[in-house]
């Protein structure tokens, strides 16, 4: 599909008003580089906070995150630091960016150097192992004095790189939050739509990756199409059940978050967690795949953790059992698919809504 050329969708008297914004954004991986770069092109301040110096000077000699994102030239005006004062000096709001077993580190780190009308977006996709925390859960007790939204969707980095066209969902109580994310990321390839259940899109983020291992497991024994349509469906009606019973509402699954996000994890080689689910399907162990990816793949850790809470709560997840049988109780691929297949039957459709008389 050939790229558009970005454009803001701002005017330029909007821009005049907005543009004295400062943006941060914590993570130099993919998804951090992605966003920066996405609010660089849309002419406003922002800087890319990395940890390490090494990586900054690469970025500075080449003009591209080689290590997360090879190939894509970054906008020139990208401020880059590893130094967390001078990143959040005056910010007005911040993403974070980094895997979810880092995040609580970073968000103390950065908790005295924010105010409190400072917003804090989430971009993590994952669930913390200890407290079963969701990352803008983390940001609200460590920074109880911001604002705090979720950022969620199906967004491979890659693809916002190549200015592809892209959508995700702004998750926040706060509509002024909702909006001025939507005000920061929007241009004529990029468009972001507003949900107030942050709960429910950001468990859709973390659940997701769960069945992309699992896809990519199918995909490497070349499962037909019918097997594919399975895995995907009853992925989404497990995402959806487990959802619910956290107190998350389940049609937010029909969106974006949601089935738009387990489509594009579950089908697309640019995805860490279904390249995870290739290799085991080829026959790697579990490290080997880590290792042959070579990048964070929340998945793995997720499944260890939603397994565990599923059957704390008693939530029926065949899907997600199987696949932690897989992972790390030894059970083979097959015996795996066997024992889901003979499970309990279920119903189709679980949540309806009631027409109106």
């Amino acid at each position: 599909m050939q790229c558009i050329k970005p454009r803001a969708l701002l005017e330029k008297t909007q821009l005049e008003n907005t543009n004295k914004l400062k943006i941060a954004v914590l993570g130099g991986g993919s998804f951090g580089t992605a966003i920066a770069n996405m609010v660089a092109v849309n002419n406003y301040s922002v800087t890319l906070w990395m940890r390490s110096e090494d990586s900054l000077k690469q970025i500075q000699e080449t003009g591209e995150n080689s290590n997360y994102l090879p190939g894509y030239q970054l906008n020139k005006s990208l401020n880059l630091t590893t130094d967390l004062n001078q990143a959040l000096e005056q910010v007005d709001v911040v993403f974070f960016a980094v895997p979810s077993s880092s995040f609580r580190q970073l968000a103390r780190k950065a908790q005295p150097l924010l105010s409190a009308d400072t917003l804090l977006i989430s971009t993590a996709k994952g669930i913390e192992a200890d407290s079963f925390m969701l990352p803008s859960q983390i940001l609200e007790q460590e920074i109880p004095q911001c604002e705090v939204g979720v950022i969620s969707g199906p967004n491979l980095a890659a693809e916002i790189a190549q200015f592809q066209i892209t959508a995700t969902v702004i998750a926040s109580e706060s509509d002024a939050l909702c909006a001025r994310v939507q005000e920061l990321l929007a241009s004529n390839y990029f468009r972001v739509y507003a949900n107030h259940d942050r709960y429910g899109v950001e468990l859709g983020g973390a659940l997701k990756n769960i069945y992309a291992i699992v896809s990519g497991i199918a995909e490497s024994m070349n499962a037909g199409q019918n097997t594919k349509s399975v895995v995907l469906t009853r992925s989404l009606a497990e995402m959806s059940r487990f959802a619910a019973k956290l107190g998350a509402n389940p049609l937010t699954f029909l969106g974006l978050s949601g089935v738009g996000d387990l489509y594009v994890t579950c089908t697309s080689p640019l995805s860490r967690n279904f390249r995870i689910g290739t290799a085991l399907g080829r026959g790697e162990t579990l490290e080997q795949a880590i290792a042959s990816v070579g990048q964070i793949a929340e998945g793995v850790n997720t499944t260890k953790l939603v397994k565990q809470k599923s059957e704390e709560l008693g939530i029926y997840m065949p899907l997600a059992s199987g696949l932690y049988s897989t992972m790390f109780e030894g059970l083979s691929i097959v015996e795996s698919l066997k024992t889901m297949m003979l499970a309990e039957q279920n119903t189709d459709v679980e949540f309806t809504v009631k027409a109106n008389d």
